[in-house]
């Protein structure tokens, strides 16, 4: 029987493969996020599925201990601010260093405000597709030599 931990989040790389795959980046003050709307759910199925969110935390952000430390900090803010979002979509959060630190009740409110974007996005029907990959100008494809 899955907790409700393992319902709300994203767990498997895939998932979050299709949510930057169908997604264009947004910014907010502390932290960057991509959502998508999961496709609907079979005719059987009782009730929508919950939103769910994940987190990504790159190590050029510093020790693990930072790293698990931002973590931690926002899965507890994102847990509580989730009942904001429509069910049936999925968001990934970057956070950026100044999280580490920030004041909780700040943080909570950053991710209220991401969640009530996304909501307001998907009840506007706005798209959210991702941008094409354009080279920078001075670049030349195929990477550097």
């Amino acid at each position: 029987m899955p907790t409700l931990m393992r319902t709300i989040r994203l767990r498997r790389h895939a998932d979050y493969g299709l949510v930057y795959g169908a997604s264009r980046k947004y910014r907010s003050g502390s932290l960057s996020f991509f959502y998508r709307e999961r496709p609907a759910e079979p005719l059987g199925a009782a009730a929508p599925a919950s939103p769910r969110f994940g987190i990504t935390v790159p190590r050029a952000l510093g020790p693990a201990v930072l790293r698990n430390r931002i973590k931690r900090r926002v899965r507890v803010a994102a847990r509580a601010a989730l009942a904001l979002l429509p069910a049936g979509v999925d968001v990934v959060l970057h956070p950026r260093p100044v999280i580490a630190t920030m004041p909780f009740a700040a943080l909570c409110g950053e991710l209220e405000s991401v969640f009530r974007t996304v909501a307001q996005r998907i009840a506007a029907g706005a798209p959210n597709v991702a941008a094409p990959r354009v080279p920078r100008p001075g670049k030349r494809a195929g990477g550097s030599r």
